[in-house]
């Protein structure tokens, strides 16, 4: 026969809890902690966005790296490949891309420009520049005269007569005439008791 563990009293066979004091038998199973089930993974979405924001981002880098290091190796075998010569006050730069040609010749520039000079204008030093790219010829050139911004305008107002005149004052005004890609731009303005005018001639050539 069992007895209680707490108060000696005597235990049946099978009894779980004594009768007398209610304490547990010495046979009877201890409980038996239930484990605890394994909470939810943790996300994994914030780490995804991040890792497609990174890659994005180095994406954009790469490319602007690449770009900046195709440009450098083209101006590299442009500038490589350029001729430049000169005679007297007349600088010619050839390119793969395009020709560039200055010169201070005032017959030379008028005839370039295909523009008729205001009388007694002089054209500036360094200020004349013929540009060919491809099929696009670009002349431009500086001049000073001694009269005023009225009368040079009023000169080409009547070499170009249906010309738009985007400005016109005491002080300043702009001349531009255009035709099937062919275009001539004069802008007149007030220097000290005079005048400064340039006049910017660009024209299509046809291709053959």
């Amino acid at each position: 026969m069992a007895f209680c563990n707490s108060c000696g009293a005597p235990l049946n066979e099978g009894t779980k809890f004594c009768n007398k004091c209610g304490a547990a038998a010495s046979g009877a199973p201890a409980a038996v902690a239930q484990p605890m089930a394994p909470g939810p993974p943790p996300s994994k979405g914030g780490s995804s966005a991040l890792k497609i924001i990174l890659i994005i981002v180095g994406v954009i880098v790469l490319i602007g790296v690449l770009g900046m290091v195709t440009c450098g190796i083209v101006i590299h075998r442009a500038m490589k490949n350029a001729h430049v010569s000169q005679k007297g006050d007349n600088v010619k730069v050839e390119t793969p891309f395009g020709n560039m040609e200055t010169s201070t010749d005032p017959d030379k520039t008028a005839q370039e420009l295909g523009v008729e000079i205001y009388p007694r204008a002089q054209v500036q030093k360094a200020g004349t520049a013929s540009v060919t790219f491809g099929s696009l010829h670009t002349v431009t050139a500086n001049f000073e005269s001694s009269d005023s911004v009225e009368k040079i305008c009023d000169f080409y107002r009547q070499k170009f007569p249906s010309a738009q005149v985007a400005s016109s004052d005491q002080n300043r005004c702009s001349i531009v005439s255009g035709d099937k890609g062919n275009s001539t731009t004069v802008t007149v303005q007030s220097s000290g008791d005079g005048s400064r005018f340039t006049i910017v001639s660009m024209t299509k050539k046809s291709q053959d």
